[in-house]
């Protein structure tokens, strides 16, 4: 039942709330349902209260934004794995790479639970300068860069295995998410995805990848390449004195 609007209701409200708010509302119909209006609706108060917490449609987007790179953030800060010394599970591993294949996974789950918003997550954040970027967005970007100089890299070396390594991990994402199923409910693969309208003297190759399109392990995938992409960057300085090997 939607509760009434009312001074009371308005002072409970706060910008997380309403971004939370706004988030629920895209996971549940998409990007397209997302208006003040309907938001406000949703929180049981006029439009014009949310107005005083992001100042218009586009303001809103930009905090879903926000709001998804908050979730990141949240589940690294709340992650058992130990990040000094490398992680526990991935012992072999330099503490720089255990953290970065960390950053990764708590980054592609955030982008599976919230698929409609990972398209504004790749290109909201080209629409402004860095520093009016969003603040969380802002505070993974630092904490990579300081894990990419405490593994040793200069400045010059840091951003490119940085600007790499984000490539890779939103790029990926991006096309695991536009791989849209033609038809759940169909057993077969090849009709699941759609893949038997195309045909197969034209597309030879791509209908004999329909057992791979149709079920694999995205993480186990997103982590090879991430591997792969950084068994081709410099080796860290410090991974000799930190007993670590980096391939």
């Amino acid at each position: 039942m939607v509760e009434p609007d009312g001074p009371e209701k308005r002072r409970r409200l706060s910008r997380p709330l309403v971004l939370a708010a706004a988030v629920a509302l895209v996971d549940q119909e998409g990007l397209a349902a997302l208006t003040m209006r309907r938001l406000a609706a949703g929180l049981g108060v006029e439009s014009m209260a949310i107005y005083r917490y992001t100042p218009g449609k586009e303001a809103l987007l930009d905090g879903l934004v926000e709001a998804f790179f908050a979730e990141i953030n949240d589940r690294l800060r709340s992650s058992a794995e130990a990040v000094p010394g490398g992680s526990a599970a991935e012992p072999e591993l330099p503490a720089w790479r255990a953290e970065l294949r960390r950053i990764a996974r708590a980054f592609a789950s955030v982008a599976h639970a919230h698929p409609a918003i990972l398209p504004l997550v790749a290109t909201r954040p080209l629409t402004v300068p860095v520093a009016r970027r969003p603040t969380p967005a802002l505070q993974l970007t630092e904490h990579i860069l300081a894990v990419l100089g405490r593994a040793g890299f200069d400045d010059a070396t840091a951003l490119t295995v940085y600007r790499a390594y984000v490539a890779w991990n939103v790029g990926f994402l991006l096309v695991d998410k536009r791989q849209v199923v033609d038809n759940p409910d169909e057993p077969d693969p090849m009709l699941r995805l759609g893949l038997h309208r195309l045909p197969a003297t034209d597309y030879p190759r791509l209908r004999a990848l329909v057992p791979r399109l149709a079920d694999y392990d995205d993480e186990r995938e997103l982590l090879a390449g991430l591997e792969c992409l950084l068994n081709g960057m410099p080796q860290a300085p410090l991974d000799s004195f930190y007993g670590g090997s980096a391939r």
